[in-house]
């Protein structure tokens, strides 16, 4: 783009991440807020109109541009929210795995606090692997929880079938 040392979009969305982006190392670029834009009289709305309404903006410096973060910031912010998201569908699967348990009369959330943890994990995947026995489930309880072995094998006592395994793996 030779001559041309100002870019500048008004942000819409996520829409003017990638021309920023692809531009930024080569020229000035600046998102402009849609609200001050919108506020000056007699705006186009076609987008080659709003375009050189924008260039028309900038050139009598009615513009300011928004804070656009530097690229490891942005970087960051996402794997950041990348990292919310997870942990969220992480807490929804766990959420799900506790239901099925639930629906399957398997009460053993009523004697483990964290289903998710060693023993829960270990019960767990011998139901999965089609263990269905609740003496020997109870057998898995390791530390702290092996004091409940002896009412472990009634909350283990349901109706978990394979398809239920299944949905759980």
């Amino acid at each position: 783009m030779p001559g041309v040392s100002l870019y500048v979009m008004e942000a819409a969305s996520t829409y003017w991440k990638p021309p920023v982006c692809l531009l930024e190392d080569a020229v000035e670029c600046w998102v402009v807020s849609a609200r001050d834009v919108k506020n000056v009289p007699g705006r186009p709305k076609t987008g080659r109109q709003d375009a050189v309404w924008l260039a028309k903006l900038a050139e009598r410096g009615m513009l300011r541009p928004s804070l656009v973060p530097p690229p490891w910031q942005r970087e960051l912010r996402e794997l950041c929210r990348y990292r919310r998201t997870l942990i969220q569908e992480r807490a929804r699967e766990k959420q799900r795995a506790e239901k099925l348990l639930e629906d399957t009369q398997i009460k053993l959330s009523a004697v483990i606090s964290d289903i998710f943890g060693v023993s829960g994990r270990a019960m767990l995947e011998a139901l999965i692997a089609g263990q269905r026995d609740p003496g020997v489930l109870a057998g898995l309880a390791l530390g702290r929880m092996s004091g409940k072995k002896s009412v472990l094998p009634e909350a283990l006592t349901g109706q978990f079938g394979e398809h239920h395994g299944y949905r759980c793996g």
